[in-house]
């Protein structure tokens, strides 16, 4: 670590297999919560690079368990987290509105971690018991076309950095983690991000992956599609920016799309879209960003014409069908 360090304070990078290491280290435990801080600091004030970012995820999958899902094309759409917004659970609802268009789904998420609802926290509260067993998440993509992937029941690694992190109380480049290390390392990917050099960052990862992603960032700073501005999405095959007009959809203000003060508020909200006793604004930005995770995944279909297609599946109530089997599977 003493090495690792020296060089940061030089101003030197580290590389894919430091990092690589350094994260073996970790769930080794062979630093103390001083060094592991000192690194982190050191990273999070340079920035972090493409390669220590590899580095990292390289070492979390090695440590953690793996699920194989390879014989089902599925998409993971999921937001950084730390813009600070205090959304509902928008990506988590997204994720049955495109479950109910026919497309698999393997959602990766964890509890809360900047707002007052995760996308486990939600889903706890509805019953649904999290598992790591191969078998009934297989059962669970059959039945309902959607599994759900407890962040950790597979990241092993990230516990033992978990007290250093807290202590810390600031976002470090272990934030920037979990979108890329879904332990069923899905073909297809929506990956919301809070800022435009966060959005380089993540398409120059993906593009090293070689997987057909999606990367979005809301020009005032969502980590998701929040229709309070214009929006940028970049795929492996074209860059645009967008507005909701694009989309055929109005602006929202930012309160429209706000969680609560509460994890019952934020629940209540992603029940009423389901339900369609949401407000329009609401039910809206869910099916901007459905839409877009279904156009990202199958380039036959362009964003306005799913659009269409996510209205119709909330509109349907097979948003809510879809959402009601996998509670009762996995409950």
């Amino acid at each position: 670590m003493k090495a690792y360090l020296q060089q940061l304070v030089e101003g030197s990078t580290l590389s894919r297999q430091d990092t690589h290491d350094i994260l073996l280290g970790v769930t080794q435990q062979r630093y103390n919560d001083c060094q592991l801080a000192a690194l982190l600091m050191a990273m999070q004030t340079r920035g972090v690079t493409v390669e220590e970012l590899l580095g990292f995820r390289d070492g979390l999958l090695e440590t953690g368990r793996h699920i194989d899902l390879s014989d089902y094309n599925t998409l993971d759409i999921v937001g950084t987290g730390g813009d600070g917004k205090n959304t509902f659970n928008i990506s988590t609802c997204a994720a049955f509105v495109i479950a109910a268009c026919g497309y698999y789904v393997t959602k990766h998420g964890n509890g809360s971690a900047t707002s007052v609802s995760g996308a486990s926290n939600v889903l706890q509260a509805h019953g649904v018991r999290f598992t790591d067993d191969e078998s009934q998440l297989r059962r669970s993509l059959e039945a309902t076309h959607i599994c759900y992937l407890h962040a950790p029941l597979f990241a092993y690694g990230m516990r033992y950095a978990a007290p250093t992190r807290k202590a810390l109380g600031i976002p470090t480049c272990f934030n920037l983690l979990g979108p890329f290390v879904n332990p069923c390392q899905p073909r297809n990917s929506l990956h919301g991000t809070a800022s435009h050099d966060q959005q380089r960052l993540y398409v120059n990862v993906h593009q090293r992956m070689g997987d057909n992603f999606g990367v979005v960032n809301s020009y005032d700073g969502y980590d998701e599609i929040s229709l309070t501005s214009g929006f940028k999405l970049i795929t492996n095959y074209f860059e645009k920016v967008f507005t909701p007009k694009d989309l055929g959809l109005d602006y929202v203000n930012p309160q429209d799309i706000y969680g609560g003060a509460t994890a019952e508020e934020a629940w209540r909200i992603f029940d009423n879209v389901l339900e369609g006793t949401s407000t329009e604004a609401q039910r809206n930005v869910v099916i901007a960003n459905a839409a877009c995770g279904i156009a990202v995944m199958d380039r036959n279909q362009s964003i306005e014409d799913s659009v269409l297609m996510a209205r119709e599946a909330l509109l349907s109530g097979r948003a809510l069908d879809t959402f009601r089997r996998f509670v009762e599977l996995n409950s």
